[in-house]
């Protein structure tokens, strides 16, 4: 076995650690009698001789001054002051930015600017047909003792383009530059006498423009100069009207017309075209002819089965039927291409009667018209007393017919049973008054007080 082994010695331990540290702070306790170096503003910096200063007793008071870019605002203190709790006095923010003045207007362009404090930035861009010759942007910055801007401002130039393309036979007139809304206007050269002159084939002024990506570019392709002839155009049964020439060249137009009794088939002005030939292709006339006009309800006279133009017809229409302004006859006109002047069709209506139907001891009480055409329905009533005898509603049928017959009104058998009641009545007293005054006087008497006109009545 070996020797017994020792135990570690112990030092002054963990204790002793903390008590020297608890030590060491109520010392650097006791020693603070100042504040801390005052923290730093963003807008603001100490002045001399406070930002060299290390340490900061109680009641020490600081002053700031303005940092480059920024301003004093008025009646705000820049001063703070160290404070028995060893805490710096509070303090509003007493510097505010400087102000670029407005960087002023841009020819042709646009500013766009939101704000003009220290650091703020402008920005340019051109209105169409123009680009910017210089930076694009330019910000707020310290210049000298207060700030101004960055750069100065740029440009917006007109775009330029290429010189206009050189043509064959021709020329356009020049310019000092070539830029945006320039123009320029091609002539074609002038030939020796008797020869074929030429044409301006085109556009002939185009103007410098741009494109999407604001590349100038012209307008539209240069024309050209090349001789155009054609020939002289003639049309079968025509004639020109405007045009008239030994020679044709481009552009120039012929009007035609038709002999007459012929029509016209296609335009009646051409012009000649860049190819040499006619646009559009020159017409033709043709023999003005009709068919026979179909005419509902009427006839044709003379009747033909083809007429030719300026032929004149007379149409007729059928009995009971007219034209539409009331006339029965027209006359008409062939015009060619199978068209008549004026042509209408006969329409036929239904024939009318011209009264009512008189209607004794009655009358009509709904339909009653100054005249009837076929289809109208009147109805009839008979006066207080009286019977019709047919129908009360009738439909009239033409040539003055009703459908059915005209009703009649009759006395009722009741006013005719109380007439022959009074008649009988007034027989009977006047042969009763007779027999008072002849017979009685004669002493004849008759117990049958009837008389031959009673009887008729009582039967």
């Amino acid at each position: 076995m070996g020797p017994p082994r020792r135990p570690p010695a112990r030092g002054p331990g963990l204790p002793l650690l903390l008590f020297l540290l608890v030590l060491s702070w109520l010392g650097g306790t006791w020693a603070q009698d100042g504040c801390m170096a005052p923290n730093r503003l963003q807008y603001a910096e100490l002045k001399e001789p406070f930002s060299t200063m290390k340490s900061f007793p109680v009641g020490t008071t600081v002053s700031y001054v303005c940092r480059p870019g920024y301003i004093g605002i008025p009646g705000k203190s820049s001063s703070r002051t160290c404070g028995e709790d060893f805490q710096w006095s509070p303090t509003e923010q007493f510097c505010t930015e400087r102000k670029c003045n407005h960087p002023g207007d841009l020819e042709h362009g646009f500013i766009n600017v939101t704000d003009l404090t220290f650091g703020s930035k402008a920005t340019f861009s051109c209105e169409g047909g123009f680009r910017l010759r210089g930076t694009d942007e330019i910000s707020c910055v310290i210049k000298d003792a207060g700030v101004g801007w960055s750069r100065d401002l740029p440009l917006c130039e007109r775009i330029p383009c290429e010189p206009p393309p050189n043509i064959a036979n021709g020329r356009y007139t020049e310019a000092a530059d070539y830029v945006y809304q320039t123009s320029v206007t091609y002539s074609c050269n002038d030939v020796p006498k008797g020869a074929d002159p030429f044409s301006l084939i085109g556009t002939a002024t185009i103007f410098c423009t741009y494109d999407a990506h604001s590349n100038g570019v012209w307008s539209k392709p240069p024309p050209q100069c090349r001789v155009v002839k054609c020939d002289n155009p003639k049309v079968e049964n025509g004639r020109k009207k405007t045009g008239f020439g030994p020679s044709y060249s481009y552009e120039d137009s012929v009007m035609f017309e038709c002999d007459p009794g012929y029509f016209m088939i296609g335009p009646e002005v051409i012009t000649c075209g860049e190819n040499n030939t006619w646009f559009p292709p020159k017409p033709t006339c043709e023999k003005s002819v009709c068919g026979a006009p179909n005419i509902a309800h009427g006839v044709v006279i003379p009747a033909k089965s083809v007429y030719e133009g300026g032929e004149s017809v007379q149409i007729k229409c059928d009995t009971s039927c007219t034209f539409p302004d009331g006339t029965e006859e027209m006359t008409v006109t062939c015009q060619g291409q199978n068209t008549w002047s004026s042509l209408q069709n006969c329409a036929c209506g239904p024939k009318s009667s011209g009264f009512t139907p008189h209607i004794s001891y009655g009358r009509v009480i709904d339909g009653q018209k100054s005249s009837y055409s076929v289809g109208d329905i009147i109805t009839i009533e008979c006066y207080a007393g009286y019977t019709l005898h047919g129908a009360t509603r009738i439909e009239y049928v033409g040539e003055n017919q009703w459908n059915p017959g005209v009703p009649t009104c009759q006395l009722s058998a009741y006013i005719t049973a109380i007439i022959c009641v009074i008649v009988a009545i007034v027989v009977f007293l006047a042969a009763f008054w007779v027999y008072k005054k002849f017979f009685s006087q004669n002493g004849k008497r008759d117990s049958t007080p009837c008389t031959a006109e009673y009887k008729i009545c009582k039967a």
